[in-house]
């Protein structure tokens, strides 16, 4: 062939179809000349977030200021303004519609205020979008507005100042239409958008919090995003997909954090068969109301029956009834101890078969599993963690997940038997994926089975520990609280660990970093996020409030930009009104540097900037292919 390069005939069929976009060589030229120079732009701003819980308020604010992003860039780009103008600015971004009605009721949403505003608003657009090509921002700016926005980020000082007459009567007429409170809510929300290139979520988003279903309202309709699966979200997709024991520890967990009136008001979940058949069946005693009973009870008889049908999962010890003595309130457990119970008010239990429902206790599951399957709101947010959700996220260097990849007592991987065949490491994970991917379609025994395996199991990447959630609730001694935990949890202190997983992920050892959520840090007792000396990040983001009073502060966030990877420990928030009327925002209690960029990173360092180098090199090859007359260009008018 006349062509300067060989070409395999896949590769000829590959370039003949790209030709169809570009159909000659100033169409080649054009794109080359984007895309190169793309290459040559700052990385943008990634953000990590991890066990949100339901803690809709904290969450909603950290989402709006970016983690302090946006703040710390107020205070940059605009110099000129006093402090308390830039705190004003700041909570006006982050909720624009709130504090514009505030103002109009103080009178202070004047002319004056409203040009003014506008012209900072559109200055943080500026900085923000300088980390993006013009045709990305364009892109970006979904609005009516659209056109004006782009118009006021590219003025040009000219000889005779037209520009600036022409933005002056653009903001004049902003005033006059009256569209002020549309045109700076669309400026607020692009600012949000350009701050944050992407948002990586490490799950757990359901459970303890009072408005999981808020914060998967605002996930579902986030820019760019990735999620990875917590324990807790598989629980709920398992609960959404018909697993009655999921479902019941899904019960047991709002009831435990006096949630379960989201269940009816959030996702129109129907309690009240199970109310009904609580209190007409048990007896409520102090500290164990009669619906903790009933769904105890339930919750071990659906245990024991899994264990049964699941043998390779090692887990007899979990079949309780085994092992009650309800004459002498007691409980023997695997340990050799016999324990006393905190109640023996079983009347369904039957002695001759205690992992049998009742009959009441099989229609009340079958009316919940109808409940939880139906609920059309519930079923929108699972599905949208099954689209965009996985075990875990390779991306830009660094190794995402929520819980643990299991290792054995020696810190190797564990080997793990799943259908005939030990996988560990990364097989395992993937084969972990693809089980719950499998559960959403199939929905038999042993897929809804393995979403409550997933949750709570030691062998489980989201969970590694052994949760004794039946035993808490049976027994007093505060002995058996004690969960083993997988030995990642002891390694992942170790840097040749660390590298070790990094390396059978596929990511360099030496650069990259494990970012982890699950497990929350007591920097109450001085410890750490950083493990590994900076191989390993823990950023259990402790929005739950319950957690707060135990590690000190509001857990951890992190921020990776062209700069530098710094982890934020933050103070607890306290909530939207008192963020607006006394401009309170969340602040950084301390501010942990993990690494330094000099020079800052760019694109062309990032996993974007290997697909646009990819995209280089085909369309040089179709470059070449024209210039040698392999491929006939197609001229335009």
């Amino acid at each position: 062939m006349p062509a300067t390069k060989k070409y395999t005939a896949q590769h000829l069929r590959l370039l003949r179809l790209l030709s169809t976009q570009y159909p000659n060589r100033c169409a080649v030229y054009s794109k080359l000349i984007n895309l190169t120079s793309e290459l040559s732009l700052p990385k943008g701003t990634e953000h990590f977030i991890s066990d949100i819980h339901g803690e809709y308020d904290a969450f909603r604010h950290i989402i709006n200021n970016a983690s302090g992003v946006i703040k710390d860039k107020v205070k940059i780009v605009l110099d000129n303004c006093t402090l308390k103008e830039k705190d004003e600015l700041c909570t006006l971004i982050y909720y624009p519609s709130t504090v514009m009605k505030k103002l109009k009721q103080e009178n202070r949403f004047t002319d004056e205020y409203i040009k003014k505003t506008i012209v900072n608003l559109i200055s943080m657009c500026n900085f923000f979008s300088s980390k993006y090509s013009r045709e990305k921002v364009r892109s970006i700016i979904k609005t009516n507005f659209s056109y004006i926005i782009d118009e006021m980020m590219h003025s040009k000082s000219d000889e005779d100042h037209i520009q600036k007459l022409y933005h002056e009567k653009i903001l004049q007429s902003i005033v006059e239409t009256g569209s002020s409170e549309l045109f700076i809510r669309d400026v607020c929300e692009l600012i949000k958008t350009l701050a944050v290139a992407k948002l990586h979520v490490l799950g757990d988003i359901f459970d303890r919090g009072p408005s999981p279903d808020k914060c998967m309202d605002v996930l579902s309709s986030y820019h760019h995003l990735d999620l990875q699966w917590g324990n807790h979200d598989v629980l709920w997709m398992g609960a959404a997909c018909g697993s009655g024991m999921c479902i019941v520890n899904v019960l047991l967990n709002n009831l435990r954090y006096n949630n379960y009136k989201m269940l009816e008001n959030g996702y129109g979940i129907s309690l009240r068969k199970l109310v009904l058949f609580s209190t007409s069946t048990y007896k409520d005693e102090p500290g164990y109301p009669a619906l903790q009973k009933a769904l105890s009870v339930l919750g071990m008889k659906l245990v024991g029956a899994i264990v049964d049908r699941h043998p390779e999962y090692n887990l007899q010890e979990l079949k309780l009834f085994d092992h009650i003595d309800l004459k002498s309130g007691t409980l023997k457990l695997a340990d050799g101890n016999t324990y006393h119970l905190n109640f023996t008010d079983m009347p369904t239990v039957n002695e001759n078969a205690p992992y049998q429902l009742s009959d009441g206790e099989q229609e009340l599951m079958e009316d919940l599993i109808s409940s939880f399957t139906s609920s059309v709101r519930l079923r929108e947010h699972i599905q949208f963690l099954f689209t965009k959700g996985d075990m875990y996220k390779c991306y830009n260097g660094n190794l995402l997940y929520h819980g643990c990849v299991p290792l054995d007592e020696n810190g190797q991987f564990l080997k793990i038997k799943c259908n005939n065949q030990y996988l560990s490491g990364r097989d395992y994970m993937n084969f972990c994926q693809t089980k719950i991917r499998e559960g959403y379609l199939n929905r038999d025994d042993d897929h809804l089975d393995f979403f409550w395996y997933m949750w709570t199991a030691p062998l489980s990447p989201l969970s590694g520990r052994r949760m004794k959630i039946f035993e808490k609730l049976l027994i007093k001694e505060e002995s058996v609280q004690n969960e083993p935990r997988n030995p990642y949890y002891e390694y992942y202190h170790k840097v040749q660990t660390c590298e070790m997983i990094l390396k059978e992920f596929g990511l360099n050892p030496k650069k990259g970093h494990i970012i982890n959520g699950h497990t929350p840090i007591m920097a109450k007792k001085g410890e750490s996020p950083i493990r590994a000396r900076g191989k390993l990040l823990v950023i259990d983001g402790g929005f739950c409030r319950a957690y707060q009073d135990k590690t000190g502060i509001a857990g951890y966030t992190l921020i990776y930009n062209s700069h530098c990877l710094h982890l934020k420990a933050h103070t607890p928030f306290t909530n939207k009104r008192d963020a607006i009327d006394s401009l309170r925002d969340i602040e950084d209690i301390e501010e942990l540097s993990v690494e330094e960029y000099k020079p800052r990173k760019l694109v062309a360092d990032t996993d974007w900037g290997s697909e646009l180098k990819e995209r280089v090199r085909e369309l040089k090859d179709l470059l070449d292919l024209y210039e040698n007359g392999v491929i006939a260009e197609k001229l335009t008018k």
